[in-house]
């Protein structure tokens, strides 16, 4: 029977971090706001990582405690001494990617388990080696590697755990070596203050060359449709034999980001496209088996700053998928569908398969809209049969809702609901309130998706 790998989940909060644990994780990872890459909506201080600690090893779990900033002085020179009181704890293994960082540790801590973090990129069997010969036990591999190349590692270096990233937003640079959001406003990616200014909304100006060679805004805005782009494009470069680059690619264009009014920033189109884009997501639970096959030994969630919705369906999903692959089930193509839910930005598989077949195309598209839900509530009490949610989307009466809930979702069909004083009422309208619909008093906490 092939070994179940560890299915790894962020934990923004301790609420996540129980979510996490109910769904099907073994494991969660968590950071301190100074020296982890998650300084907003953090809310680990000591005392939260204590507790953390503590219920992850009365239920059989581990937690991780990330300390993954690459720091400059300021920050090096505190470090050892507030770690002191997280290493007391005795977190299950550091997330570390700073070489001077991880020298301190291993000299003051030397039975300290430190796994190596994504922020360190590495990408081939010769730096996992260099970390292994350093005493690190685990190494988590840039996300720039297909599934070969990560299989090519898992076979070269046998001695060593391997992690790697399953679902989760992607950098638009190599894992958080991006400057866009320090540029932009002084937040720095690898001190956990990036903005994501990658994702942000930009208008596009066209430009005039003046005499002296400098670039002139138009007043207009320009309506860019990228498919219609895209068509013109591959038209033009047809129509010149392919030899000849479009006439329009060196041209410098101004981009203006919608919080921005009025600040116009240059940017040149090439043949690899702008330098400014929105990465889609990643999503990979197709890909599970061949992980688990190949002896990946921890499968990560990224998202700490993410809803209590997302932890808790991504681990559901997750669960199933590597259960299935260690059972030798086939995948069950329904998973990418509940992953639909989600609020994402689109789905890739990143770099770990490059072409796909057309089977494989209708495959992941066909399933994946087959069944379309939204997050609308969840349920914080039972009362005599009558579930009491929190509701944080709109959903009526004869809407279908699935029930997420760690022994198994279920469908049930709105027939009746009330508000929070017992009335009739039709509609949930929305974030903010509370209603009470009839449901089994074992759902006295789930979480409720519409389906549509």
């Amino acid at each position: 029977m092939l070994k179940a790998p560890e299915l790894l989940l962020p934990a923004g909060t301790l609420d996540r971090m129980r979510a996490a644990y109910d769904f099907g994780a073994d494991a969660v990872y968590a950071g301190q706001p100074r020296y982890s890459l998650r300084a907003r909506n953090n809310e680990f201080g000591l005392e939260e990582i204590a507790l953390g600690i503590e219920e992850a090893h009365a239920r059989g779990k581990k937690f991780f405690v990330a300390s993954n900033i690459l720091p400059h002085n300021s920050k090096v020179k505190t470090y050892l001494a507030d770690m002191e009181p997280v290493i007391a704890m005795k977190p299950d293994a550091l997330i570390m990617a700073d070489p001077g960082l991880i020298m301190m540790v291993r000299e003051k801590w030397p039975e300290q388990v430190i796994h190596l973090s994504v922020q360190a990129n590495t990408v081939n069997y010769a730096g996992v080696k260099f970390w292994k010969s350093l005493g690190l036990e685990r190494v988590i591999l840039s996300r720039e590697l297909s599934l070969d190349e990560i299989e090519e590692i898992r076979q070269l270096c046998p001695d060593t755990e391997l992690e790697v990233f399953v679902h989760g937003a992607l950098c638009i640079a190599y894992s958080g070596r991006c400057l866009l959001s320090g540029y932009f406003n002084h937040r720095d990616p690898n001190q956990g203050t990036c903005t994501n200014a990658c994702r942000w909304d930009y208008k596009t100006h066209d430009t005039v060359e003046d005499d002296a060679g400098d670039v002139q805004t138009k007043t207009q805005v320009i309506q860019f449709d990228f498919n219609k782009a895209m068509s013109e494009g591959n038209q033009s470069f047809a129509a010149c034999g392919g030899a000849e680059r479009h006439p329009l690619a060196d041209k410098t264009y101004l981009i203006e980001e919608g919080n921005r009014p009025g600040e116009l920033m240059p940017i040149m189109e090439d043949e690899h496209g702008t330098y400014i884009m929105n990465s889609k997501d990643l999503r990979a639970v197709q890909h599970i088996e061949r992980l688990v096959k190949m002896g990946v030994d921890s499968l990560k969630i990224e998202g700490r700053t993410k809803s209590l919705y997302y932890v808790a369906r991504t681990a559901q999903v997750y669960r199933r998928a590597i259960d299935d692959a260690v059972a030798g089930r086939p995948f069950n193509p329904a998973l990418l569908a509940d992953l639909d839910g989600l609020a994402n930005r689109g789905y890739t598989d990143g770099f770990y398969q490059r072409h796909y077949t057309h089977e494989a195309q209708n495959y992941l598209d066909g399933h994946s809209k087959a069944k379309r839900s939204q997050f609308v509530g969840e349920i914080i009490a039972n009362e005599a049969g009558w579930a009491r949610i929190e509701v944080k989307n709109k959903f009526s009466l004869g809407d279908t809702l699935e029930v997420i809930h760690p022994s198994g979702n279920i469908e049930v069909k709105i027939e009746a609901m009330r508000d929070k004083n017992g009335k009739e009422i039709t509609v949930a309208p929305g974030n903010g309130i509370q209603v009470q619909i009839p449901l089994a008093e074992q759902y006295a906490s789930a979480l409720l998706a519409r389906l549509f």
